[in-house]
């Protein structure tokens, strides 16, 4: 009787960034289906998302693909319940109203390879600091790559996996990098992005190398930091076929900064300053082309007669891909065209 191992991915309850968690079941004669995926448990107290004296959370399982990195294993992307059945209060991808599946998200995933020995990106001396920003991003070569094997694992990892990456490059700073997922479907495109991560951080343990998801990990130093840009649409970007609509979408966006930047990860004060390609935490813009605007409108769009998507350029790398999608959502939404 065949048996397949079968890992339950899911985040805990950890604030202001929660981190995954994970643990394998046994079953026998698995089809590979999600529908035959068991509803399962864990200790809630043990990830901050229950009390000692009644801790069991329910995984109910909403994603699964083959596992690359395991013989006979699949990974299967949860949600916590209450022991009732209800959505957790950590639960993001819960509050997603996107039902029908009309937003499409595309995530850049920018993250840096870490070494734990020096406490230090890769390619950073323990002493010091390498050559200043310049040739890092998509750099070729030894002095300005740092940590391609682990990048290309990962990326046969995803592909294995039966995720829709749309690729990978070496980012501005040294020992930064970015993958990209796209999906139909917020949901998806969440769990695509939360699968991801966990396969690079997995496989890390083996190069002994983690993986930095803080949005500004070296501070204020003149370093870029990491974000998760969100590029969405929906049926009306998708057809809008003005410019006007493209304003209106991205001015209904302009009162609701606070709660936006409210799930758009943690410590991203440090990162969105007006440098290194951001716009200020205090200030809204949004322009063609402009990757100092809070909201950039793709130079493609007027190009196809105002007809596209946008990318929300201020969700960090440590983000919640559930609670940005959520919130987006929300916003846009709102919009009558």
């Amino acid at each position: 009787m065949a048996t397949a191992k079968l890992e339950y991915l899911w985040l805990d309850g950890y604030q202001p960034t929660q981190g995954l968690r994970s643990k394998t079941k046994i079953v026998k004669n698995f089809s590979g289906k999600l529908e035959d995926c068991p509803m399962w448990s864990f200790d809630g107290s043990s990830t901050e998302q229950a009390p000692g004296g009644s801790s069991d959370c329910l995984l109910q399982p909403v994603f699964v693909c083959v596992d690359p990195q395991r013989k006979d294993g699949y990974l299967v992307m949860c949600e916590v319940l209450n022991a009732d059945g209800s959505a957790h209060a950590s639960n993001g991808r819960a509050t997603i109203l996107d039902d029908d599946n009309d937003f499409w998200f595309g995530f850049e995933q920018e993250y840096f390879l870490w070494n734990p020995e020096t406490n230090k990106p890769l390619g950073f001396p323990a002493g010091g600091f390498p050559g200043p920003q310049g040739p890092y991003y998509c750099g070729v070569g030894a002095s300005s790559a740092y940590g391609r094997e682990l990048v290309e694992e990962h990326l046969d990892a995803c592909l294995e996996a039966g995720l829709n990456v749309e690729g990978i490059n070496a980012e501005v700073a040294a020992g930064q990098w970015e993958f990209q997922i796209f999906a139909k479907g917020a949901r998806e495109a969440g769990d695509q992005i939360w699968v991801a991560r966990y396969l690079i951080e997995r496989a890390g343990e083996k190069y002994g190398i983690s993986v930095n998801w803080h949005c500004k990990p070296l501070g204020a130093l003149d370093w870029n930091g990491s974000g998760m840009h969100a590029n969405f649409s929906n049926s009306l970007l998708r057809n809008a076929g003005s410019k006007e609509i493209f304003d209106k979408v991205c001015e209904a966006f302009r009162p609701l900064v606070k709660e936006h930047i409210a799930v758009y990860g943690a410590d991203n004060h440090l990162r969105l300053t007006g440098k290194h390609e951001t716009a200020s935490i205090h200030d809204f813009s949004f322009g063609v082309s402009d990757r100092g605007a809070s909201i950039r409108i793709p130079v493609g769009v007027p190009a196809n007669g105002w007809k596209g998507y946008l990318e929300d350029r201020r969700p960090n790398s440590a983000a919640d891909p559930y609670k940005v999608a959520a919130r987006i959502i929300e916003t846009v939404k709102a919009v009558k065209a």
